[in-house]
């Protein structure tokens, strides 16, 4: 399928590994051009690297960290006219309600909440001003299967499913788009350093990580590149009347029982 993508320019955040890294390769793959920030310079000189040899796009990198409004404001005045917004930046930590202290929320919730929060507004200004423009808000399927052991993570991801919602419903009248995606359990790096220390603890042996992922739907986590590709997808004008919603990729299981 053509998604008629080539020639624009895309910004990801969180775009040095994971999800995000994997939705640039996707865009990257369509013939965008591509803006990658994330905290960490060298793993954005990494991926610059990985995606300029496969394809032929400009990318760009920029070490910020998106907690802080005024790296927000750094971004829209450097790459004011971008085509695509990612936001995708933010990992927020487990725990119950007292597990979790006031510190540790607030700062997760800046990077993750409030940093999706004011990337969409600086640039929803900007792509507004010129008629045209994408917004995906990569989320959580915490957000709809609350969690009391991820209490911090289900509340934020809720606010933004609201917040996307709120935006995209009526982002049409603007000539814009503004959707979200609940990933469910997803093979990053992250993940699969948390299941080694659990098959460790629980099975001896960290090598067998991927026996713990058997409850989960078809046996397996998804891939960052599954959830890249419908990055690229709802980008895309082929996805032109899908604005306000959130598409849930998580294999089916927000509608079963426990995944561990």
């Amino acid at each position: 399928m053509e998604l008629n993508l080539r020639g624009r320019t895309a910004l990801v955040t969180g775009a040095s590994k994971g999800i995000g890294l994997a939705s640039a390769e996707a865009l990257a793959a369509e013939g965008v051009n591509v803006i990658l920030v994330s905290r960490t310079q060298a793993d954005l000189d990494a991926a610059r690297l990985r995606i300029m040899r496969r394809w032929n796009v400009n990318v760009q990198v920029h070490a910020y960290d998106i907690s802080n409004s005024a790296n927000v404001d750094k971004l829209v005045a450097e790459h004011a006219g971008i085509d695509i917004l990612v936001n995708n930046a933010g990992a927020i930590p487990a725990g119950d309600l007292q597990q979790v202290t006031e510190d540790r929320w607030r700062q997760a919730w800046d990077l993750k909440v409030f940093g999706y929060i004011n990337m969409c507004r600086r640039f929803y200004a900007d792509m507004k001003s010129r008629g045209r423009g994408v917004i995906v808000n990569v989320l959580g399927v915490a957000g709809e299967k609350m969690d009391r052991t991820y209490i911090a993570g289900s509340t934020g991801n809720a606010a933004l499913m609201a917040f996307t919602r709120a935006l995209g419903g009526s982002a049409g009248d603007d000539k814009l788009r503004v959707v979200g995606i609940n990933p469910g359990a997803i093979a990053t790096d992250r993940l699969i350093t948390i299941m080694k220390a659990r098959a460790k603890d629980r099975l001896g042996d960290e090598n067998k990580w991927e026996e713990l992922m058997k409850p989960l739907p078809m046996g397996r986590a998804g891939t960052p590149q599954e959830i890249g590709t419908m990055v690229a997808f709802l980008a895309s004008d082929i996805s032109a009347y899908t604005t306000g919603t959130i598409i849930t990729i998580d294999g089916g299981a927000a509608n079963r029982g426990p995944m561990f």
